[in-house]
């Protein structure tokens, strides 16, 4: 709601036409009776006044009640019928929901608009007119055009969905009146379509650019009313399929069902396609999942070929050791044996060759060779003595060989 509008609890004001003036508003006013009593107007009957000259007749305070109550009814009934009228003659009219009121006075837009609801105007003086300002949708009908190759068509119906801008309403209808949509919207939709035809072949029209007419119509009625008008606002613009000459519909008929049936062999070879593809992709998954299961296998095996084979490794390996143990050990107490038999070989050679070294000596060692060795290293020394004790000396030598002598005759004997 407008920021002008007056509250529901507030009194609305009135415009400038719908008050009445003081001419108007007189017509209402009646004339006081002759009586100054105010019950003389409704009819009633006075009371007798205690003035006994001045008694009045009955029959004044009912020729008085009468034609004002007639008048009265007239009033209410003109204002009953009126309010739901368009006529001049009536007072008080309505505008309805969605709509503003405009007014013309001798002729003349006022400037001034009211909002739903009851307004009073001056009839005979003041005319009213309800202008939509809510979206609204226009219908233009049978709309011939003629297209670049000279081909006459007609579109059916044109829908244009359009409103009016309530601050606008007075500029709007101030230029263009109140068949405002009649300049811009039904010849405008004339002239746009046939500029939009003379432009294009029917095949553009008809089949190619069909979805681009509304866009490019809309925009076109946008652009000068923007210009020209800007209270109209053009929401959006729908277009039937347009009728064009049955010889070239039958045309365009084979044509499209011919394109309908390539369209379908194209699908059916994509979907062939698909197939093949899925099925290539199918086979190729199972050869995969076969790979992958034969790998899975082999390497299996293969873990169970080298699990074998750690096997007899360890089992060779403890064999060796075992045997290399046992050889050792052979080795060992072989080694012993032979140790002990070369000790004791050794110790039968040694007593041997002492044996044999003992009867060399006893043979060798003679009492004649003895004491040439004893003569022998006497000479051989540098050194002579002199004394009384050298006799002596050489005495012990010859005891020393006699008892060599006697006891390798007691050796030679106890052998």
């Amino acid at each position: 709601m407008d920021s002008s509008d007056p509250s529901p609890d507030s009194p609305r004001p009135q415009p400038r036409s719908s008050v009445l003036d003081s001419d108007a508003t007189s017509i209402a006013r009646q004339p006081q009776s002759r009586s100054s009593h105010p019950d003389a107007a409704r009819g009633f009957r006075q009371p007798p006044t205690r003035n006994p000259q001045a008694r009045p007749s009955s029959g004044d305070g009912l020729a008085l009640g009468v034609p004002l109550l007639l008048f009265l009814g007239s009033v209410a009934v003109l204002l009953l019928s009126s309010a739901n009228s368009d006529s001049s003659l009536s007072m008080l009219h309505q505008v309805p929901e969605g709509h503003v009121g405009v007014y013309w006075r001798g002729g003349a837009l006022l400037e001034t608009t009211t909002n739903p609801g009851f307004h009073w105007k001056l009839p005979l003086v003041t005319h009213y007119e309800p202008i939509q300002v809510t979206i609204q949708t226009d219908q233009v009908r049978d709309i011939p055009c003629g297209t670049k190759g000279g081909v006459m068509i007609s579109f059916d119906k044109i829908e244009v969905v359009n409103r009016l801008r309530k601050d606008y309403v007075h500029q709007t209808l101030l230029e263009y009146g109140v068949n405002y949509d009649k300049t811009w919207i039904y010849d405008k939709i004339h002239h746009e379509i046939n500029q939009f035809c003379s432009a294009h072949a029917l095949q553009q029209v008809y089949i190619d650019m069909f979805d681009q007419i509304d866009e490019k119509v809309k925009d076109a009625i946008q652009a000068d009313c923007t210009r020209y008008a800007p209270g109209i606002e053009i929401i959006s613009v729908r277009v039937t399929k347009p009728n064009i000459p049955l010889s070239i519909k039958k045309n365009f008929e084979l044509m499209e069902e011919e394109r309908t049936k390539a369209f379908i062999a194209i699908e059916k070879q994509k979907v062939a396609e698909k197939e093949a593809e899925t099925q290539k992709k199918i086979a190729l998954s199972e050869a995969e999942k076969i790979a992958q299961v034969s790998q899975i296998q082999m390497e299996q095996k293969l873990m169970e070929k080298n699990s074998a084979k750690r096997q007899e490794e360890i089992e060779n390996d403890m064999y060796l050791a075992r045997e290399k143990a046992q050889a050792d050990a052979n080795f060992y107490r072989y080694a012993l044996l032979f140790v002990a038999g070369v000790n004791q070989a050794i110790t039968l050679i040694t007593f041997c060759r002492v044996t044999k070294e003992a009867e060399a000596n006893r043979l060798k060692l003679t009492p004649e060779y003895l004491q040439l060795k004893f003569i022998e290293s006497i000479a051989n020394n540098s050194k002579i003595f002199f004394g009384e004790k050298v006799p002596n000396m050489i005495v012990d030598q010859r005891m020393l060989g006699t008892f060599l002598n006697g006891i390798s005759k007691k050796d030679h004997s106890d052998t």
